[in-house]
């Protein structure tokens, strides 16, 4: 699980950068503004990384993605691209998940096959 929920997080990390140059077109809104909240986001996708198989990293996750998808009230194409990457990020937890499973399950049967007389 931690290889696909790194690798969609990786990828929010780039979105929001690029998600940041269209904001800062936007006459309402400051530059320190705009990179504050995005740095915030950034990091948070990096750190999340390291974080997934601890306690409350998968619900962190959930929480970036929630915001990815209500930063679209600012650029209005992060509503698909938060969906998108929402629908990843479940796909990640959901099938790393299993994947995650399968192998404890194979390698439990393995040890059992070594262990018993041939």
């Amino acid at each position: 699980m931690r290889t696909l929920c790194a690798s969609t997080l990786i990828g929010e990390f780039f979105v929001i950068g690029f998600a940041g140059l269209v904001a800062m077109k936007d006459p309402d809104l400051s530059m320190a503004t705009v990179w504050t909240v995005c740095g915030v986001a950034m990091v948070l996708s990096v750190l999340l990384c390291g974080m997934i198989s601890r306690p409350g990293g998968i619900q962190l996750g959930w929480v970036l993605q929630i915001g990815l998808v209500l930063s679209g009230f600012v650029v209005p194409v992060m509503f698909f691209l938060g969906a998108c990457f929402a629908g990843l990020w479940w796909a990640s937890v959901h099938f790393g998940g299993t994947m995650d499973r399968n192998k404890a399950r194979w390698a439990e049967e393995r040890a059992a096959q070594e262990q018993s007389p041939a």
